[in-house]
């Protein structure tokens, strides 16, 4: 389910989950909670080594942090059900990113206030004595105040702040920093803030667009992080000319913006057309304008909604949302739905294009070398120009994941196309995690496809060479221990 029908159905449907999820917890009995946690406990398609939550729907990372010596991780999550809707944001914490525990729900909707009817995506104010972060809040508005238009949906820029050492705890401010677009301007939406601090003065981005003329992330300054002021689009895009009813996807409205600098570079992110895209280019400090220089595809499955952060080492850090493929109906059956994205470590190469690499430290987690109960690595080198080769991940006769090679410039990744872009010696490598129900592989450090797999796999799956196998020049193949012993995550 894609946001602009969430906005319409979570209307009718927040206060429905909310109550549904305050009974469940008010009534059911220890059986019943038994039951459910034994389901997912033994649910194969689960990850072991993904983030989750315990239960239920969760979708956009929020506001990554380090902070006292522990990582932070919020995202939107229905407390609920096991989709979309009664937006909360879920809260874990990990002392390396790897390992997480779950902390109580740190924000809910305010029933009559401007968030009523859920707390959307945010990022941190940076450069602030007292943790704060920034969101969008939605509720119902009459004609004249929709941010959607026909929708009677408004959304609003928010600030909290928190004195809670391990920030469990936040409070909102009486009232939005940002309580409309800016005047004269008619936009298809305005959602998901992302400030950064340059010397004295805070910046923000606002995900929006235009109709007929594409998506853009607008602008504004602060000198106190709280009063804003809108000066113009950071950046701008182009509509793709179809007549959808949705403006993300015809690319009208650029979602999740996230901008920062990278090397000497800056990058900026953005959701839209159901994909994400990366440019990288120049920050014009007098203009204060973006201008690009290189741009491409982050991810070629389903990831979506990014949002980074600086960990301890200074890397920039990643996140994203692995979206399911399979029904809402399947996903109430199931419990769950939605994970967070391996962790993955940006750069930039010698050509100004987005790199990426999952987190080193993930190797620690290595043991074996047959992949067992469906979570492991697989590292693979390939000569390209060279004959037809590949991997395939098998379950008996039964193919669940293939990557193929043909002898040309590109590979085929889980029915995907993907340039490569070998090293000197005209190697390309892949680099592939398999965690239930999710497939992340690399390539070349410089492209993705995120993909689902929801396949029966009894037992050990097998990696199996296809094609030429003088042309597959490595491969190493590992199990992946799990970061719990239960697939709760913690």
């Amino acid at each position: 389910m894609n946001r602009r029908k969430f906005l319409v159905s979570s209307l009718a449907s927040s206060a429905v989950c909310a109550l549904r999820g305050r009974l469940l917890q008010a009534t059911d009995g220890a059986g019943e909670q038994s039951a459910l946690r034994e389901k997912l406990m033994s649910d194969p398609l689960r990850p072991q080594f993904h983030l989750l939550p315990r239960a239920n729907w969760m979708n956009d990372p929020c506001a990554p942090r380090f902070f006292r010596g522990q990582y932070h991780m919020f995202f939107q999550y229905n407390p609920g059900a096991a989709v979309w809707g009664d937006m909360h944001w879920a809260h874990a914490v990990s002392p390396d990113l790897i390992h997480w525990k779950h902390l109580p729900v740190a924000l809910s909707p305010t029933p009559g206030s401007y968030d009523a009817y859920g707390c959307f995506t945010g990022s941190v104010l940076p450069g602030v004595d007292v943790p704060s972060i920034l969101y969008t809040g939605v509720t119902k508005c009459s004609p004249q105040e929709e941010t959607i238009r026909g929708e009677g949906v408004r959304e609003v820029q928010c600030l909290a702040t928190s004195t809670d050492p391990e920030l469990g705890r936040w409070i909102k401010l009486p009232k939005p920093v940002l309580e409309a677009p800016p005047p004269g301007l008619k936009v298809t939406g305005f959602r998901d803030p992302c400030p950064w601090k340059d010397g004295d003065t805070w910046y923000m981005g606002v995900g929006s667009g235009f109709n007929k003329v594409g998506g853009a992330v607008l602008l504004y300054t602060s000198r106190d992080g709280r009063s804003w002021t809108y000066l113009h689009p950071l950046a701008q895009g182009k509509w793709n000319e179809s007549t959808k009813v949705n403006p993300v996807d015809t690319g009208e409205m650029w979602e999740c913006p996230d901008f920062f600098p990278l090397a000497d570079k800056h990058v900026l992110l953005y959701s839209t057309e159901r994909k994400v895209y990366w440019e990288v280019g120049s920050f014009d400090k007098r203009d204060l304008r973006f201008h690009t220089e290189t741009r491409g595809l982050l991810d070629h499955g389903s990831y979506y909604a990014m949002k980074s952060m600086v960990d301890e080492k200074g890397r920039r850090i990643l996140w994203g949302w692995v979206q399911e493929t399979r029904s809402p109906e399947e996903c109430k059956v199931a419990g769950w739905a939605g994970a967070m994205a391996l962790p993955r470590v940006l750069s930039l190469g010698p050509d100004n294009t987005l790199r990426m690499d999952v987190l080193a430290e993930f190797a620690s987690l290595r043991t074996g070398t047959q992949i067992n109960h469906r979570a492991g690595e697989i590292n693979c080198k390939f000569e390209v120009g060279q004959s037809a080769c590949g991997l395939e991940l098998r379950s008996g006769t039964t193919s669940l994941f293939a990557i193929h090679y043909q002898g040309a410039s590109s590979a085929t990744i889980g029915g995907k196309t993907v340039p490569l872009s070998p090293d000197r010696d005209g190697l390309s490598s892949v680099r592939l995690f398999i965690d239930g129900s999710i497939i992340e592989t690399f390539v070349d450090n410089k492209e993705a496809v995120t993909a689902r797999c929801y396949t029966p796999a009894p037992g050990a799956i097998q990696v199996v060479r296809t094609g030429t196998a003088g042309t597959l020049s490595s491969l190493e193949v590992s199990s992946i221990t799990p970061i719990s012993k239960d697939r709760l995550t913690s």
